[in-house]
């Protein structure tokens, strides 16, 4: 059964209701999606972009509005990633900084990681960060 946005907004948002671990996402997910984006520009600038052509089917078939915020965030995050020098070594670090941070989060939480349940949660992430900013 497909689930919509506000089922997989609304399971997420159950392991992540300690205020510091709220705060510790919405800066941490945006950074590991720069990251990631990042990372994979290193490699190939076609295999960061299929990426986000990929994410954003999945987030169009959830919600419009929200696929269309992340398809603007997904393009300045490429575009700066190719401007940046030395963007790998960049990356890397804010990867692991971030997903450090984020399990520090979930240690206060008391609470393991929405993705340890379904990989998809891993996508949602950034939806979830939009919705904090969208009341």
């Amino acid at each position: 059964m497909k689930r919509d946005l506000q089922s997989w907004l609304y399971e997420y948002s159950l392991s992540h209701k300690n205020v510091v671990n709220q705060k510790i996402h919405t800066i941490c997910v945006p950074a590991i999606t720069f990251s990631i984006i990042g990372i994979l520009y290193s490699i190939s600038f076609w295999l960061a972009l299929i990426l986000i052509v990929l994410s954003l089917c999945f987030y169009f078939s959830l919600s419009f509005r929200y696929a269309r915020v992340m398809s603007v965030a997904s393009l300045i995050m490429l575009g700066v990633a190719i401007v940046i020098p030395n963007i790998l070594l960049i990356s890397i670090l804010i990867f692991i900084i971030g997903w450090a941070l984020q399990f520090y989060g979930h240690h206060l939480e008391g609470k393991k990681p929405s993705f340890l349940k379904d990989i998809q949660f891993l996508l949602i992430g950034p939806l979830w960060v939009i919705q904090k900013f969208d009341k």
